[in-house]
């Protein structure tokens, strides 16, 4: 049994010695150490027995310790963990290509396989300078995007997203310089305005000669805002890209396997991307795996014209464990009315946050699929609020006016009831 003292020992040595992701090298406080997790409930050291709100970066799709992801898990590493992906395949990345070719756009066809959402974006741009340069139109050669999007803290994922607010402005002056759009205005569900469009348009026009491609994350942009837009402004995009000669690229990472409501967000408007991403559920949130699915004309070209291959290969591409746990986490799927029980997670969100409006602090708050967002009027104290969360039996983790729910897909009404509740106590009872 773990001691009060050695806890504090533990957790001294990891503020001192790891480095957190959007932390400082030594953060004022500590985090809080995990013990196990099951289901919805994160066990910490202390005792706490906390409902997990985000998934864990939405990932988490099955909830923790699935016995079906852990037995693929197990039953593939009796075999072998890993070989390389040149020259050599196996059954379990075979088996994951099926079974994500009968889920995504009939038009993609090759499937690309990577170790996080942030290299998939790469590769995404990285093929579509080479269909481009395999095209004989070299000159095509940057990328367009909307603004309040993100798609990664990799080197040129940081480049296509925003430059003003995001959170990699101070590296502005070394990416590359991309072509920056307006961000949607029209809201989901609202009405319908072809006038959103004529930034796109604009930029199209003046710059389409020598733009390879156009990213956007379809219907939600997350983490540069957690925006629900109007899927006629993604099927009018997509019309516009096919006029001007800009492949699509569809950034699913975050809205992938059922979180806005239908498998993929591009089936809200309809629309078949040259190039798609995918991640975070893939694996139902166990191991490090993405893909970056392409079109039978994008694989055609490159494949077909000098240098003849695709100039890409990660040291641990498809690795066996995680294309085994990506095919549960995908069976999991296709056995699961996973369509309906995340409409029955967004009408309960709907109920329950929707009085938050009623809270003087509060600018907005907004539900799509399974994800619940209440915009604060201020950037919100994140330790402090937490704080509160974690009293009340939540794990939530804002950011900046954000305090937004991601639950896992398989969550129950008792536990989504108990998850709402702790976080609306934990709003009224916070003070800036």
């Amino acid at each position: 049994m773990t001691t009060q003292p050695d806890i504090e020992q533990l957790l001294a040595f990891d503020r001192q010695h790891i480095w957190h992701p959007y932390s400082p090298a030594v953060p004022a406080q500590p985090c809080h150490l995990v013990e196990s997790a099951r289901g919805v409930y994160i066990q910490l050291a202390s005792g706490e027995k906390l409902i997990d709100g985000v998934s864990s970066w939405w990932a988490v799709i099955h909830g923790y310790n699935h016995p079906h992801i852990n037995k693929a898990i197990v039953d593939q590493l009796h075999k072998f963990s890993h070989v390389m992906f040149a020259g050599l395949t196996h059954r379990a990345a075979i088996s994951l290509t099926r079974n994500l070719l009968t889920l995504v756009p009939a038009n993609l066809q090759h499937v690309f396989y990577s170790d996080s959402g942030s290299v998939a974006v790469e590769i995404a741009m990285k093929m579509a300078l080479q269909y481009w340069h395999a095209m004989g139109r070299p000159p095509k050669c940057t990328f367009a995007t909307v603004r309040s999007g993100y798609h990664g803290d990799t080197w040129h994922a940081m480049s296509v997203c925003d430059p003003q607010d995001g959170m990699h402005t101070i590296f502005n002056n070394r990416l590359t310089i991309q072509h920056f759009a307006d961000e949607p205005h029209c809201r989901f569900g609202e009405t319908w305005d072809a006038r959103d469009l004529d930034s796109v348009e604009a930029l199209l026009e003046q710059y389409g000669a020598e733009l390879a491609a156009f990213i956007i994350e379809p219907i939600v942009q997350g983490a540069g805002g957690m925006r629900f837009y109007h899927p006629e402004y993604l099927k009018a995009l997509a019309a516009l890209c096919s006029r001007y000669e800009v492949l699509l690229i569809a950034d699913e990472i975050a809205t992938g396997f059922g979180r806005t409501g239908r498998m993929f967000a591009c089936e809200w408007a309809g629309v078949q991307p040259d190039i798609m991403t995918v991640g975070k559920g893939l694996t139902g949130g166990y191991v490090p795996m993405a893909a970056t699915l392409a079109s039978a004309q994008v694989g055609a070209v490159i494949s077909q014209n000098a240098p003849g291959i695709f100039i890409h290969g990660p040291t641990f591409m498809g690795n066996p464990i995680a294309a085994a746990a990506a095919n549960a986490s995908l069976e999991l799927i296709m056995d699961s009315p996973i369509v309906a029980n995340v409409a029955c997670i967004e009408a309960q969100l709907k109920q329950g946050l929707m009085p938050a409006r009623d809270n003087p602090a509060v600018a907005d708050v907004r539900v799509l699929g399974a994800i619940g967002v209440i915009e604060m009027k201020e950037a919100v104290d994140r330790e402090k609020l937490q704080a509160l969360f974690i009293a009340n039996g939540v794990w939530a983790r804002p950011f900046g006016k954000l305090v937004y729910l991601m639950p896992a897909l398989i969550m129950a009404p008792d536990e989504l009831e108990k998850l709402i509740r702790g976080v609306m106590k934990g709003l009224s009872a916070y003070a800036p």
